[in-house]
Protein backbone atom coordinates (compact mmCIF):
# COMPACT_ATOMS: atom_id res chain seq x y z
CA UNK A 1 0.00 0.00 0.00
CA UNK A 2 1.57 3.51 -0.27
CA UNK A 3 2.15 5.42 2.64
CA UNK A 4 -1.30 7.95 3.54
CA UNK A 5 -0.16 11.31 2.68
CA UNK A 6 1.47 14.03 5.37
CA UNK A 7 -1.49 16.98 5.16
CA UNK A 8 1.47 19.23 4.68
CA UNK A 9 0.81 22.50 2.40
CA UNK A 10 4.62 24.29 1.48
CA UNK A 11 4.07 27.85 0.94
CA UNK A 12 7.34 27.93 -0.56
CA UNK A 13 8.08 27.80 -3.79
CA UNK A 14 11.42 25.23 -4.44
CA UNK A 15 10.71 21.18 -2.81
CA UNK A 16 12.05 21.01 -0.11
CA UNK A 17 12.55 24.70 0.63
CA UNK A 18 11.28 25.59 4.40
CA UNK A 19 10.49 28.93 4.93
CA UNK A 20 8.37 30.41 7.99
CA UNK A 21 5.54 28.16 9.32
CA UNK A 22 2.20 29.46 10.16
CA UNK A 23 0.60 29.12 13.95
CA UNK A 24 -2.47 27.11 14.71
CA UNK A 25 -5.97 27.86 13.92
CA UNK A 26 -8.78 27.80 16.33
CA UNK A 27 -12.70 27.96 16.27
CA UNK A 28 -15.39 27.46 18.96
CA UNK A 29 -19.27 27.20 18.73
CA UNK A 30 -22.34 27.36 20.99
CA UNK A 31 -25.62 27.04 19.02
CA UNK A 32 -28.48 24.85 19.93
CA UNK A 33 -30.45 23.78 16.78
CA UNK A 34 -27.24 24.12 14.41
CA UNK A 35 -25.14 21.65 13.06
CA UNK A 36 -22.30 22.73 14.77
CA UNK A 37 -19.71 20.26 13.08
CA UNK A 38 -20.10 21.91 9.94
CA UNK A 39 -20.13 25.10 10.91
CA UNK A 40 -16.80 24.52 12.55
CA UNK A 41 -15.26 22.47 9.49
CA UNK A 42 -16.18 25.51 7.22
CA UNK A 43 -14.43 27.57 9.81
CA UNK A 44 -11.05 25.65 10.10
CA UNK A 45 -11.76 25.76 6.08
CA UNK A 46 -11.05 29.06 6.38
CA UNK A 47 -8.36 28.83 8.94
CA UNK A 48 -6.32 26.29 6.82
CA UNK A 49 -3.58 28.23 6.22
CA UNK A 50 -2.45 28.67 9.54
CA UNK A 51 -1.64 24.54 10.20
CA UNK A 52 -1.89 21.74 7.52
CA UNK A 53 -0.28 18.81 9.79
CA UNK A 54 -3.42 17.58 11.05
CA UNK A 55 -7.33 18.83 12.03
CA UNK A 56 -9.49 18.27 14.34
CA UNK A 57 -13.44 18.52 15.41
CA UNK A 58 -14.71 17.88 19.03
CA UNK A 59 -18.58 17.74 20.01
CA UNK A 60 -20.68 17.55 22.79
CA UNK A 61 -24.53 17.19 23.27
CA UNK A 62 -24.65 17.91 26.81
CA UNK A 63 -23.83 14.78 28.12
CA UNK A 64 -21.42 13.07 25.96
CA UNK A 65 -17.91 13.78 23.96
CA UNK A 66 -16.71 13.08 21.16
CA UNK A 67 -13.52 14.08 19.19
CA UNK A 68 -12.19 13.18 15.58
CA UNK A 69 -9.23 13.96 14.34
CA UNK A 70 -6.76 12.89 11.86
CA UNK A 71 -3.35 14.02 10.08
CA UNK A 72 -3.93 15.67 7.13
CA UNK A 73 -5.76 18.69 5.66
CA UNK A 74 -9.41 19.68 6.51
CA UNK A 75 -10.86 18.72 3.52
CA UNK A 76 -9.06 15.05 3.82
CA UNK A 77 -9.76 14.18 6.94
CA UNK A 78 -14.04 15.07 7.39
CA UNK A 79 -16.47 14.09 5.37
CA UNK A 80 -20.01 13.88 4.67
CA UNK A 81 -20.36 10.55 7.01
CA UNK A 82 -17.88 11.73 9.98
CA UNK A 83 -19.76 15.10 10.23
CA UNK A 84 -22.90 13.88 10.60
CA UNK A 85 -21.78 11.80 13.50
CA UNK A 86 -20.12 14.85 15.26
CA UNK A 87 -23.73 15.65 16.91
CA UNK A 88 -23.96 17.89 19.69
CA UNK A 89 -24.57 22.22 20.38
CA UNK A 90 -21.15 22.80 21.17
CA UNK A 91 -18.03 22.66 19.27
CA UNK A 92 -14.13 23.33 19.04
CA UNK A 93 -11.89 22.77 16.06
CA UNK A 94 -8.20 22.74 15.60
CA UNK A 95 -5.88 22.68 12.15
CA UNK A 96 -2.08 22.48 13.38
CA UNK A 97 0.93 23.47 12.73
CA UNK A 98 3.57 21.57 14.69
CA UNK A 99 5.48 24.24 16.81
CA UNK A 100 5.89 21.95 20.11
CA UNK A 101 6.41 18.38 19.65
CA UNK A 102 6.15 16.68 16.32
CA UNK A 103 4.00 16.17 13.67
CA UNK A 104 2.20 12.80 14.70
CA UNK A 105 -1.42 11.62 15.45
CA UNK A 106 -0.62 11.68 19.16
CA UNK A 107 0.13 15.21 18.91
CA UNK A 108 -3.58 16.16 16.83
CA UNK A 109 -5.99 18.59 18.54
CA UNK A 110 -8.28 19.12 19.37
CA UNK A 111 -6.15 17.11 23.34
CA UNK A 112 -9.34 14.86 25.60
CA UNK A 113 -8.48 14.49 29.28
CA UNK A 114 -10.92 14.03 32.15
CA UNK A 115 -11.68 16.63 34.86
CA UNK A 116 -13.52 15.93 38.25
CA UNK A 117 -16.88 16.76 37.23
CA UNK A 118 -16.45 15.17 33.13
CA UNK A 119 -14.29 15.42 30.20
CA UNK A 120 -12.24 18.13 28.38
CA UNK A 121 -11.13 18.92 25.11
CA UNK A 122 -9.18 21.53 23.83
CA UNK A 123 -7.34 23.81 21.26
CA UNK A 124 -4.80 25.55 21.41
CA UNK A 125 -2.92 28.63 18.97
CA UNK A 126 0.42 29.54 19.88
CA UNK A 127 3.92 27.98 22.04
CA UNK A 128 4.29 28.38 26.08
CA UNK A 129 7.80 29.58 26.69
CA UNK A 130 7.47 27.58 30.30
CA UNK A 131 6.66 24.35 29.20
CA UNK A 132 9.66 23.07 31.62
CA UNK A 133 7.81 24.25 34.50
CA UNK A 134 4.82 23.23 33.93
CA UNK A 135 5.93 19.42 34.10
CA UNK A 136 6.94 20.08 37.13
CA UNK A 137 3.84 21.41 38.27
CA UNK A 138 1.64 18.96 36.79
CA UNK A 139 4.10 16.35 38.56
CA UNK A 140 3.47 17.87 42.00
CA UNK A 141 -0.25 18.37 41.71
CA UNK A 142 -0.56 14.32 39.98
CA UNK A 143 2.42 12.06 40.66
CA UNK A 144 5.14 11.80 38.28
CA UNK A 145 3.12 8.57 36.67
CA UNK A 146 1.92 10.43 33.26
CA UNK A 147 -1.82 10.47 32.59
CA UNK A 148 -4.14 11.17 30.18
CA UNK A 149 -2.70 12.67 26.50
CA UNK A 150 0.52 12.18 28.18
CA UNK A 151 0.60 9.06 28.73
CA UNK A 152 -0.77 8.45 25.43
CA UNK A 153 2.41 10.07 23.75
CA UNK A 154 1.44 13.43 23.49
CA UNK A 155 4.37 15.83 24.10
CA UNK A 156 3.17 19.21 23.33
CA UNK A 157 2.58 22.00 26.11
CA UNK A 158 -1.23 21.56 24.57
CA UNK A 159 -0.72 18.45 27.00
CA UNK A 160 0.56 20.35 29.38
CA UNK A 161 -2.63 22.43 29.99
CA UNK A 162 -4.89 19.62 29.25
CA UNK A 163 -2.99 17.80 32.31
CA UNK A 164 -3.36 20.99 34.51
CA UNK A 165 -7.19 21.54 33.80
CA UNK A 166 -8.05 18.03 35.09
CA UNK A 167 -8.61 19.69 38.76
CA UNK A 168 -10.38 18.30 41.88
CA UNK A 169 -14.02 17.61 43.03
CA UNK A 170 -13.82 20.62 45.01
CA UNK A 171 -13.51 23.07 41.79
CA UNK A 172 -15.52 23.41 38.14
CA UNK A 173 -13.48 23.31 35.34
CA UNK A 174 -14.11 27.21 34.98
CA UNK A 175 -12.63 27.45 38.84
CA UNK A 176 -9.92 25.55 37.83
CA UNK A 177 -9.06 27.53 34.65
CA UNK A 178 -9.06 30.63 36.13
CA UNK A 179 -6.30 28.99 38.58
CA UNK A 180 -4.04 27.34 36.04
CA UNK A 181 -4.25 30.46 33.54
CA UNK A 182 -2.34 32.47 35.58
CA UNK A 183 0.94 30.13 35.57
CA UNK A 184 0.86 29.76 32.11
CA UNK A 185 3.61 31.96 30.11
CA UNK A 186 3.97 32.76 26.10
CA UNK A 187 1.36 32.64 23.78
CA UNK A 188 -2.27 30.96 23.78
CA UNK A 189 -5.64 31.12 22.26
CA UNK A 190 -7.37 28.59 23.72
CA UNK A 191 -11.23 26.91 22.88
CA UNK A 192 -12.30 24.44 25.05
CA UNK A 193 -15.26 22.48 26.15
CA UNK A 194 -16.65 20.41 28.46
CA UNK A 195 -20.14 18.75 28.26
CA UNK A 196 -22.24 21.69 29.14
CA UNK A 197 -20.15 25.14 27.98
CA UNK A 198 -17.63 26.29 25.69
CA UNK A 199 -14.35 27.90 27.13
CA UNK A 200 -11.84 30.61 25.24
CA UNK A 201 -8.81 32.31 26.59
CA UNK A 202 -6.07 34.49 25.38
CA UNK A 203 -2.24 35.34 26.96
CA UNK A 204 -2.05 38.74 28.48
CA UNK A 205 0.11 39.97 25.24
CA UNK A 206 -2.39 39.00 23.10
CA UNK A 207 0.47 38.14 20.48
CA UNK A 208 -2.25 35.72 18.33
CA UNK A 209 -5.18 36.81 17.51
CA UNK A 210 -8.41 35.49 18.48
CA UNK A 211 -11.94 37.06 17.95
CA UNK A 212 -15.88 36.49 19.39
CA UNK A 213 -19.04 36.46 16.92
CA UNK A 214 -22.21 36.05 17.07
CA UNK A 215 -24.94 33.63 15.19
CA UNK A 216 -28.30 34.28 15.42
CA UNK A 217 -29.12 31.16 17.67
CA UNK A 218 -25.17 31.37 19.50
CA UNK A 219 -21.92 32.33 19.59
CA UNK A 220 -18.71 31.99 18.16
CA UNK A 221 -14.55 32.16 18.65
CA UNK A 222 -12.28 31.90 16.05
CA UNK A 223 -8.61 32.10 15.36
CA UNK A 224 -9.37 35.20 12.01
CA UNK A 225 -12.44 37.19 11.78
CA UNK A 226 -12.40 35.39 7.96
CA UNK A 227 -14.04 32.57 9.76
CA UNK A 228 -16.48 34.35 11.37
CA UNK A 229 -17.69 35.28 7.54
CA UNK A 230 -17.49 31.91 5.96
CA UNK A 231 -20.01 30.49 9.04
CA UNK A 232 -22.23 33.75 8.88
CA UNK A 233 -21.29 35.01 11.72
CA UNK A 234 -20.71 38.79 12.61
CA UNK A 235 -18.10 40.62 14.48
CA UNK A 236 -18.42 41.53 17.55
CA UNK A 237 -14.79 42.05 19.19
CA UNK A 238 -11.40 40.57 20.11
CA UNK A 239 -11.36 38.35 23.08
CA UNK A 240 -9.42 40.78 25.18
CA UNK A 241 -5.70 40.09 26.03
CA UNK A 242 -5.70 38.14 29.71
CA UNK A 243 -9.59 37.70 29.51
CA UNK A 244 -11.31 34.07 29.49
CA UNK A 245 -14.61 33.47 28.29
CA UNK A 246 -17.36 31.18 29.25
CA UNK A 247 -20.72 30.50 26.97
CA UNK A 248 -23.36 28.53 27.82
CA UNK A 249 -26.95 28.25 28.17
CA UNK A 250 -26.62 31.19 30.69
CA UNK A 251 -25.08 33.24 28.46
CA UNK A 252 -21.61 34.72 28.25
CA UNK A 253 -19.43 35.53 30.99
CA UNK A 254 -16.24 37.24 30.75
CA UNK A 255 -13.65 37.01 33.46
CA UNK A 256 -9.74 38.90 33.21
CA UNK A 257 -7.41 36.86 34.78
CA UNK A 258 -4.51 39.12 33.95
CA UNK A 259 -4.09 42.59 33.07
CA UNK A 260 -3.71 43.40 29.59
CA UNK A 261 0.35 43.52 28.31
CA UNK A 262 -0.31 43.81 24.39
CA UNK A 263 2.22 42.94 22.42
CA UNK A 264 0.41 41.47 19.17
CA UNK A 265 2.81 39.55 16.33
CA UNK A 266 3.39 41.90 13.68
CA UNK A 267 4.06 39.26 11.85
CA UNK A 268 0.51 38.26 11.39
CA UNK A 269 -0.04 41.65 9.44
CA UNK A 270 2.67 40.58 7.10
CA UNK A 271 2.16 37.03 6.25
CA UNK A 272 0.52 34.99 8.67
CA UNK A 273 -3.12 36.21 8.67
CA UNK A 274 -5.16 36.16 5.77
CA UNK A 275 -5.50 39.42 3.49
CA UNK A 276 -9.45 39.35 4.45
CA UNK A 277 -9.03 39.78 8.10
CA UNK A 278 -9.09 42.23 10.38
CA UNK A 279 -7.00 42.55 13.34
CA UNK A 280 -7.54 44.74 16.46
CA UNK A 281 -9.21 47.60 13.95
CA UNK A 282 -6.47 46.76 11.09
CA UNK A 283 -7.41 45.29 7.54
CA UNK A 284 -4.25 42.73 6.75
CA UNK A 285 -4.93 43.54 3.09
CA UNK A 286 -4.59 47.51 4.04
CA UNK A 287 -1.66 47.07 6.12
CA UNK A 288 -0.25 45.13 3.76
CA UNK A 289 -0.79 47.96 0.42
CA UNK A 290 0.18 50.30 2.86
CA UNK A 291 3.35 48.08 3.29
CA UNK A 292 4.03 48.01 -0.50
CA UNK A 293 3.18 52.20 -0.43
CA UNK A 294 5.86 52.91 2.61
CA UNK A 295 8.59 50.62 0.58
CA UNK A 296 8.03 52.74 -3.16
CA UNK A 297 9.15 55.82 -0.58
CA UNK A 298 12.31 53.85 1.57
CA UNK A 299 13.28 52.10 -1.98
CA UNK A 300 12.64 54.06 -5.03
CA UNK A 301 13.86 52.85 -8.33
CA UNK A 302 13.53 53.00 -12.02
CA UNK A 303 11.50 50.45 -13.63
CA UNK A 304 9.02 49.41 -15.83
CA UNK A 305 6.72 47.16 -14.16
CA UNK A 306 6.07 45.89 -10.69
CA UNK A 307 5.27 42.12 -10.25
CA UNK A 308 4.37 40.19 -6.95
CA UNK A 309 5.80 36.77 -5.62
CA UNK A 310 2.18 34.98 -5.24
CA UNK A 311 -0.34 35.32 -3.65
CA UNK A 312 1.44 36.89 -0.43
CA UNK A 313 3.41 39.83 -2.46
CA UNK A 314 0.22 40.75 -4.10
CA UNK A 315 -1.65 43.67 -2.02
CA UNK A 316 1.96 45.21 -1.11
CA UNK A 317 3.11 45.02 -5.05
CA UNK A 318 -0.34 47.08 -5.75
CA UNK A 319 1.02 49.68 -3.15
CA UNK A 320 4.17 49.73 -4.46
CA UNK A 321 3.24 50.36 -7.98
CA UNK A 322 0.47 53.25 -6.94
CA UNK A 323 3.26 55.27 -5.00
CA UNK A 324 5.83 54.91 -7.46
CA UNK A 325 3.58 55.28 -10.39
CA UNK A 326 5.40 52.32 -11.88
CA UNK A 327 2.61 50.02 -13.73
CA UNK A 328 1.60 46.87 -11.40
CA UNK A 329 1.58 43.43 -13.54
CA UNK A 330 1.18 39.91 -13.37
CA UNK A 331 4.38 38.59 -14.17
CA UNK A 332 4.18 34.96 -12.88
CA UNK A 333 1.59 32.70 -12.44
CA UNK A 334 1.26 29.82 -9.69
CA UNK A 335 -0.32 26.93 -10.16
CA UNK A 336 -2.95 26.78 -7.15
CA UNK A 337 -2.96 23.17 -6.72
CA UNK A 338 0.91 21.90 -6.18
CA UNK A 339 0.34 23.23 -2.40
CA UNK A 340 0.10 19.15 -1.97
CA UNK A 341 2.83 17.58 -3.47
CA UNK A 342 2.93 13.86 -2.55
CA UNK A 343 5.05 12.42 -5.63
CA UNK A 344 8.87 13.33 -5.30
CA UNK A 345 9.91 14.67 -8.37
CA UNK A 346 12.13 12.92 -10.38
CA UNK A 347 15.72 14.33 -10.87
CA UNK A 348 14.73 16.00 -14.07
CA UNK A 349 11.89 17.44 -12.79
CA UNK A 350 13.74 18.70 -9.32
CA UNK A 351 16.15 20.92 -11.56
CA UNK A 352 13.47 22.93 -12.88
CA UNK A 353 12.96 23.62 -9.36
CA UNK A 354 10.90 26.67 -8.75
CA UNK A 355 9.08 26.57 -11.98
CA UNK A 356 7.27 23.75 -10.48
CA UNK A 357 5.10 26.12 -8.80
CA UNK A 358 5.34 29.53 -10.87
CA UNK A 359 5.74 30.08 -14.05
CA UNK A 360 6.56 33.27 -15.89
CA UNK A 361 4.48 35.36 -18.35
CA UNK A 362 7.33 35.92 -20.66
CA UNK A 363 5.73 38.32 -23.23
CA UNK A 364 4.67 40.52 -20.21
CA UNK A 365 8.45 40.78 -18.70
CA UNK A 366 10.62 40.24 -21.30
CA UNK A 367 12.93 43.20 -22.15
CA UNK A 368 11.43 44.54 -18.78
CA UNK A 369 13.43 46.49 -15.68
CA UNK A 370 11.36 44.69 -13.17
CA UNK A 371 10.58 45.45 -9.39
CA UNK A 372 9.67 41.31 -7.47
CA UNK A 373 7.65 42.51 -4.21
CA UNK A 374 7.78 39.79 -1.83
CA UNK A 375 6.77 39.50 1.67
CA UNK A 376 10.32 38.05 3.33
CA UNK A 377 13.71 36.42 2.52
CA UNK A 378 14.67 33.38 4.63
CA UNK A 379 17.35 31.32 3.13
CA UNK A 380 17.32 33.26 -0.03
CA UNK A 381 16.90 29.60 -2.16
CA UNK A 382 14.06 30.90 -3.29
CA UNK A 383 14.54 34.13 -4.62
CA UNK A 384 17.77 33.15 -6.26
CA UNK A 385 15.73 30.28 -8.14
CA UNK A 386 13.23 33.30 -8.99
CA UNK A 387 15.85 35.75 -9.84
CA UNK A 388 17.64 33.20 -12.11
CA UNK A 389 14.44 32.08 -13.61
CA UNK A 390 12.94 35.53 -14.75
CA UNK A 391 16.75 36.67 -16.23
CA UNK A 392 16.46 33.36 -18.26
CA UNK A 393 12.59 34.49 -19.91
CA UNK A 394 14.12 37.80 -20.60
CA UNK A 395 14.12 40.40 -17.46
CA UNK A 396 16.21 43.53 -18.48
CA UNK A 397 16.68 43.92 -14.47
CA UNK A 398 15.46 42.53 -11.92
CA UNK A 399 15.12 44.48 -8.19
CA UNK A 400 13.76 42.58 -5.08
CA UNK A 401 11.89 44.67 -2.47
CA UNK A 402 10.94 43.05 0.77
CA UNK A 403 7.84 44.21 2.61
CA UNK A 404 9.55 43.40 6.61
CA UNK A 405 12.60 43.94 7.92
CA UNK A 406 15.69 41.12 7.60
CA UNK A 407 14.15 38.01 9.58
CA UNK A 408 17.28 37.33 11.99
CA UNK A 409 15.87 35.54 14.99
CA UNK A 410 13.28 32.88 15.96
CA UNK A 411 9.84 32.98 17.19
CA UNK A 412 8.99 31.08 20.57
CA UNK A 413 5.70 32.13 20.66
CA UNK A 414 4.11 30.14 17.36
CA UNK A 415 5.88 30.52 14.33
CA UNK A 416 8.69 28.09 13.60
CA UNK A 417 11.30 29.78 10.85
CA UNK A 418 14.69 28.43 10.17
CA UNK A 419 17.46 28.68 12.91
CA UNK A 420 19.66 31.45 12.84
CA UNK A 421 22.60 30.01 11.39
CA UNK A 422 20.37 29.39 8.46
CA UNK A 423 18.94 33.15 8.42
CA UNK A 424 20.41 34.64 5.27
CA UNK A 425 20.43 38.31 6.88
CA UNK A 426 22.85 36.92 10.04
CA UNK A 427 25.46 35.85 7.72
CA UNK A 428 25.57 38.65 5.00
CA UNK A 429 24.61 42.87 4.44
CA UNK A 430 22.09 43.89 2.11
CA UNK A 431 23.93 44.25 -0.70
CA UNK A 432 25.73 41.10 -0.23
CA UNK A 433 22.61 38.93 -0.39
CA UNK A 434 21.38 41.16 -3.13
CA UNK A 435 24.47 39.62 -4.99
CA UNK A 436 24.08 36.20 -3.47
CA UNK A 437 20.54 36.17 -5.14
CA UNK A 438 21.77 37.70 -8.30
CA UNK A 439 19.46 40.85 -7.88
CA UNK A 440 20.08 44.41 -9.44
CA UNK A 441 19.05 45.75 -6.06
CA UNK A 442 17.44 44.76 -3.12
CA UNK A 443 15.25 45.99 -0.21
CA UNK A 444 14.27 45.64 2.95
CA UNK A 445 11.44 47.69 4.54
CA UNK A 446 12.07 49.32 7.72
CA UNK A 447 11.12 47.97 10.86
CA UNK A 448 9.13 51.80 11.45
CA UNK A 449 7.76 51.62 8.20
CA UNK A 450 6.12 48.27 9.04
CA UNK A 451 5.04 49.61 12.16
CA UNK A 452 3.58 52.18 11.02
CA UNK A 453 1.67 50.32 8.60
CA UNK A 454 0.09 48.41 11.29
CA UNK A 455 -1.34 51.11 12.52
CA UNK A 456 -0.64 49.87 15.79
CA UNK A 457 1.92 51.20 19.15
CA UNK A 458 5.37 50.17 18.60
CA UNK A 459 4.55 49.61 22.19
CA UNK A 460 2.11 47.29 21.79
CA UNK A 461 3.76 44.63 18.97
CA UNK A 462 6.12 41.90 18.90
CA UNK A 463 8.98 42.22 16.42
CA UNK A 464 11.22 39.76 18.35
CA UNK A 465 11.73 37.90 14.44
CA UNK A 466 13.03 40.95 13.52
CA UNK A 467 14.49 42.79 16.56
CA UNK A 468 15.48 40.75 18.71
CA UNK A 469 13.45 42.19 21.62
CA UNK A 470 11.31 39.43 22.83
CA UNK A 471 8.67 40.91 24.90
CA UNK A 472 7.69 37.77 27.13
CA UNK A 473 10.71 37.10 29.49
CA UNK A 474 12.17 33.77 27.52
CA UNK A 475 13.85 30.54 30.26
CA UNK A 476 17.21 29.19 29.43
CA UNK A 477 17.84 28.00 26.29
CA UNK A 478 17.93 24.14 27.47
CA UNK A 479 14.14 24.41 28.53
CA UNK A 480 13.53 25.66 25.30
CA UNK A 481 12.77 23.78 22.10
CA UNK A 482 10.20 21.90 19.99
CA UNK A 483 11.08 18.57 21.28
CA UNK A 484 11.75 19.46 24.67
CA UNK A 485 8.61 17.48 26.08
CA UNK A 486 10.01 14.06 23.97
CA UNK A 487 13.22 14.41 25.69
CA UNK A 488 11.41 15.30 29.45
CA UNK A 489 12.83 12.46 31.40
CA UNK A 490 9.06 12.07 33.50
CA UNK A 491 8.99 8.00 33.17
CA UNK A 492 5.78 7.00 31.67
CA UNK A 493 3.28 5.14 33.52
CA UNK A 494 -0.46 4.14 32.68
CA UNK A 495 -2.94 6.59 32.79
CA UNK A 496 -5.85 6.82 35.58
CA UNK A 497 -8.34 8.91 33.72
CA UNK A 498 -10.29 5.60 31.90
CA UNK A 499 -9.49 7.08 28.18
CA UNK A 500 -6.14 5.12 27.69
CA UNK A 501 -8.40 2.96 24.87
CA UNK A 502 -7.69 5.53 23.05
CA UNK A 503 -5.49 4.91 19.79
CA UNK A 504 -4.54 6.01 16.15
CA UNK A 505 -6.22 4.07 13.47
CA UNK A 506 -4.86 3.81 9.96
CA UNK A 507 -6.29 7.14 9.16
CA UNK A 508 -9.41 9.17 9.38
CA UNK A 509 -11.90 6.57 7.92
CA UNK A 510 -11.90 4.60 11.12
CA UNK A 511 -11.40 7.26 13.35
CA UNK A 512 -15.14 7.02 14.35
CA UNK A 513 -14.49 3.28 15.65
CA UNK A 514 -11.81 5.04 18.35
CA UNK A 515 -13.12 4.41 21.51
Amino acid sequence: MAPRADGRLNHDLLPGEKGPQDACGVFGVWAPGEEVAKLTYFGLYALQHRGQESAGIATSNGSQLLVYKDMGLVSQVFDETALNALQGHIAIGHTRYSTTGGSTWENAQPTLGATAAGTVALGHNGNLTNSAELVDLVAERYGSQRRGELARGNTTDTALITALLAGDPDHTLEATALEVLPRLRGAFCLVFMDERTLYAARDPQGVRPLVLGRLERGWVVASETSALDIVGASYVREVEPGEFIAIDAEGLRSTRFAPIDRAGCVFEYVYLARPDTTINGRSVHAARVEMGRRLAVEHPVEADLVIPVPESGTPAAVGYAAKSGIPFGQGLTKNAYVGRTFIQPSQTLRQLGIRLKLNPLKDVIRGKRLVVVDDTIVRGNTQRALVRMLRESGAAEVHIRITAPPVKWPCFYGIDFASRAELIANGLGVEEIARSLGADSLGYLSEEGMITATEQPASQLCTACFSGHYPIELPPSEQLGKHLLEQNELPLGQPEDGLLSIVPATGGATALEHP
